[in-house]
């Protein structure tokens, strides 16, 4: 016991090492290689429209895995949190006349503080309650921000908000999704993190060795709610335009299939899920009709195949890549 509260209170952490040097060299292999198949136009133009959408679902499905993976609280309000940054940072530069990058940096960072605040007003009351109570609460929420959007006329009510300047590219998205991962990654292999995941775990036993739970519960909600306002950013300024029935629980229950997909407190497997269900539906284009449904029995499959023990067996024979596994003890 002595051994595990030493750990949580006074650990040494070193960002600079091996394994974050490999993580960024490959990240900017992965950059180059993006540009290169652009700018040589080897990817058709369906395909380059999705990198934006991919990295922008990245971000939502690695930061909502930090409040339903590592802390284990399900939340189903992430599409809220989306919105009010979405149309924060929309509102800004539509009414600011600073230069281009500068007014997007400011938007992005007003959109992602708006979604923390309120992911502080909401988060004090609601984290207390757990289970089935913070999902049904967590849902309100999204959808009482859909209505609210809806409703005023500085966000356009329900025609939307538009002639949002296309700021938002592939580059300003792999930036974004890069200090995402770097900032959620180092946040939870920190004593925070190992704090966070402790309170999934056993709520008493966290609390009883000192770890101040309401504390932590609110920094992963807030830290999670940032990030989602910062996607909604990039999200409006991708498509130019915002309407309230993008942010409704539909969004909320795809950016949790994401998770759940990639697995629960494994942000390696959020952003593999990102990716395949994010190009899943355009590879199905082809069947018209039927694309939905082929969607949908594609989902149950690799549901079924990532949490059964075949995936499993396929890793240990070295035949799948093996997927992180979120530890479960506080070390």
């Amino acid at each position: 016991m002595k051994k595990d509260i030493a750990s949580v209170k006074n650990p040494t952490q070193n960002i600079v090492t091996k394994g974050n040097i490999i993580k960024v060299v490959a990240i900017i292999a992965v950059y180059l290689l993006i540009t290169f198949l652009v700018n040589e136009n080897i990817l058709n133009r369906q395909m380059k429209s999705l990198l934006v959408p991919i990295g922008i679902n990245i971000i939502l499905a690695v930061s909502l895995n930090l409040t339903t993976g590592f802390l284990g609280e399900l939340s189903l309000g992430h599409a809220g949190f989306m919105a009010i940054g979405a149309y924060s940072g929309a509102i800004f530069t539509l009414k600011s006349n600073m230069p281009s990058a500068v007014a997007f940096i400011l938007g992005m960072l007003i959109g992602g503080v708006v979604a923390a605040i309120f992911g502080v007003l909401i988060g004090v009351p609601v984290l207390r309650l757990k289970g089935d109570y913070l999902a049904i609460v967590t849902l309100a929420f999204g959808e009482i921000i859909r209505s609210i959007v809806n409703s005023l006329s500085i966000t356009g009510g329900a025609m939307g908000l538009s002639k949002i300047p296309r700021y938002t590219n592939y580059t300003w998205v792999y930036g974004i999704v890069i200090i995402t991962l770097i900032i959620i990654s180092n946040l939870v292999n920190s004593r925070h993190g190992r704090a966070i995941s402790s309170i999934r775990d056993n709520y008493i036993a966290a609390e009883s060795i000192g770890i101040k739970v309401s504390r932590y519960k609110i920094m992963a909600f807030v830290i999670a709610a940032f990030f989602a306002g910062v996607a909604g950013v990039l999200y409006g300024h991708n498509l130019s335009i915002l309407k309230p029935a993008d942010f409704d629980y539909n969004k909320s229950i795809e950016i949790l299939v994401i998770v759940v997909l990639g697995g629960m407190g494994s942000i390696r497997g959020s952003v593999i899920a990102a990716i395949i269900l994010t190009l899943l539906p355009e590879m199905l284009r082809a069947a018209d009709d039927f694309r939905m449904l082929l969607y949908a029995v594609v989902l149950i499959a690799l549901m079924l195949f990532n949490s059964s023990g075949l995936r499993s067996r396929l890793e240990e024979s070295g035949k799948l890549p093996k997927l992180p596994v979120l530890k479960s003890r506080v070390k």
